[in-house]
């Protein structure tokens, strides 16, 4: 499980074998062997026992920024595994293996969004003859990405430029199935615009400290990536990496408008936009947290969302060094 402190002025220490989080009168005592990590959401209290604890446990605990993106985490200082893995990984990014497998997950990402509006297409019979051409434009940039050929400098615009087509489609399509109060402009990023992209991209903000831990422990290198270039703290990899694993925060997310989850209520408004509030926030990580642990077919077995996460690292990395 992932526990969750998003309480101002919460307190979290260790307790014996336990995570104790106290708030106002309020106790919250967890095993550490049921913890895969803690998120901290808001201005909390942890001893140096609790992350000790943690450290000792392969706990990670990830600090969430106002908009949900991470902004620190406590982990160990152990390298996940072997250099030669990154090693490996600088090599790649160099040679046709990287182009190839940043163009792959791009293509996974445009089958992942086909997929999302067939079935909503299929459940929704009022909407079957607006998504088809969406559907049809989604298809043809994914052939052109197919049809592809060459090395990442010379290909990455073109290989990003067909994404972002693809995703001025696909959110397009999105926001044509919402009711009229929730409808949404495209994206929108620090500070969200509309209700959509505010649980939207809280709900990546969880999901990038989930795929740069996974990075972590398969060795990969989380700033070295091959799509996105470098910069200074940049983490291209967890960038490039991240793009298969959205589909199942953006399913979150239409389920709980189409579940009528969503209200006023959770959200304040800002200057320049939406923040998503406490109640907004335990809504999304409530959902969030099901989704990670619902299991899915991958390859060939049932396994937690969250957990093929873990194992594409792993497939990636001992890919690199066959």
């Amino acid at each position: 499980m992932q526990l969750v402190i998003n309480t101002r002025g919460a307190y979290l220490k260790k307790e014996k074998n336990c995570f104790l989080v106290k708030n106002d009168d309020k106790n919250l005592e967890v095993s550490a062997d049921k913890v895969d990590s803690i998120l901290i959401t808001t201005s909390a209290t942890i001893t140096t026992d609790a992350i000790e604890f943690a450290v000792e446990n392969n706990i990670d605990i990830v600090f969430l920024d106002f908009n949900g993106n991470p902004y620190g985490r406590v982990w160990h200082s152990k390298l996940g595994s072997t250099t030669l893995i990154r090693r490996r990984q600088l090599e790649a990014g160099a040679s046709i293996v990287g182009f190839n497998m940043a163009r792959g997950w791009i293509v996974q990402k445009l089958e992942n969004q086909t997929v999302l509006l067939k079935d909503l297409k299929k459940n929704r019979p009022d909407a079957y003859d607006m998504l088809t051409p969406y559907i049809s434009k989604l298809e043809q940039l994914k052939d052109d990405l197919m049809s592809m050929r060459g090395s990442l400098d010379g290909k990455r615009g073109s290989i990003m430029g067909t994404e972002g087509m693809a995703s001025l489609t696909y959110f397009e399509a999105l926001s044509n199935i919402m009711p009229d109060a929730w409808k949404f402009s495209g994206r929108s990023r620090n500070p969200a615009q509309d209700a959509f992209n505010c649980l939207l991209n809280y709900g990546y903000g969880i999901l990038y400290s989930q795929v740069e831990k996974a990075c972590i422990i398969a060795g990969l290198d989380p700033y070295m990536g091959f799509l996105h270039t470098d910069n200074y703290n940049k983490k291209s990899f967890v960038f490039d990496l991240i793009e298969i694993f959205r589909i199942h925060i953006d399913r979150t997310v239409v389920n709980l408008f189409s579940k009528k989850q969503v209200h006023d209520g959770l959200f304040d408004k800002i200057p320049g936009g939406l923040y998503l509030n406490k109640d907004g926030k335990a809504v999304l990580i409530k959902a969030v947290n099901e989704t990670l642990d619902r299991e899915i077919e991958y390859r060939g077995r049932n396994i937690k969302i969250r957990n093929t996460i873990q194992m594409e690292c792993h497939s990636i990395a001992n890919g690199l060094i066959k």
